[in-house]
């Protein structure tokens, strides 16, 4: 088993914000983007600013990237025991 110290630590946080972020992000477009096609076949003129609507919730893919990228950068490589 694996113990789960400093590098490996810092791996699963980073593994649980990308998840979070991913899962987050396409849970928001599945519903923005059904609400979304709704409203473009009533008002096609608004197509632009609806548009704008579905990238909002990339952001949360982003920063969860971002936020995994920073634990990465705090983890350490392990350090081989002595022979």
């Amino acid at each position: 088993m694996v113990a789960l110290e400093n590098a490996g630590a810092y791996g699963l946080a980073a593994a649980i914000a990308m998840l979070g972020g991913a899962i987050g992000t396409g849970y928001a477009q599945a519903s923005i983007g059904s609400s979304i096609m709704g409203v473009i076949a009533e008002r096609p003129e608004d197509t632009f600013k609806l548009i704008v609507y579905m990238a909002i919730p990339e952001l949360i893919l982003l920063l969860g990237f971002v936020v995994a990228f920073l634990l990465m950068g705090k983890a350490e490589a392990p350090v081989p025991a002595p022979a």
